[in-house]
């Protein structure tokens, strides 16, 4: 019996995705699976414009999976590069809340 309302963290999700649909992905390969990722940000840019027309919330998770599904595929571990890359404070300006000055 599965249990649909789980929560992951990275790891568990990266290996839940690797798990339910890898052998797919991996066949699909990095080019096939990166075009999907994009489709999905096409839809979650739409579902933005619009909210209450959209499953906002679902156009989220699907980015995150097939991000997720494209880190797989090649080979990433999402956990690790993150955790390595975002260390709790900004990369910029070494501060946590950043302080840099962005872009309007």
């Amino acid at each position: 019996m599965s249990n649909h309302s789980k929560a992951f963290d990275l790891r568990q999700f990266q290996q839940h995705m690797a798990e339910t649909y890898g052998d797919k992905d991996r066949e699909r390969g990095v080019a096939g699976t990166f075009m999907y990722l994009m489709e999905e940000i096409g839809e979650l840019s739409e579902a933005l414009r619009q909210p209450g027309q959209h499953d906002l919330e679902g156009e989220f998770a699907d980015c995150l999976a097939w991000l997720t599904s494209l880190a797989h595929v090649a080979d990433i571990d999402l956990a690790a590069a993150t955790a390595q890359k975002y260390t709790g404070i900004c990369n910029r300006c070494g501060q946590s809340p950043c302080i840099c000055k962005s872009k309007p």
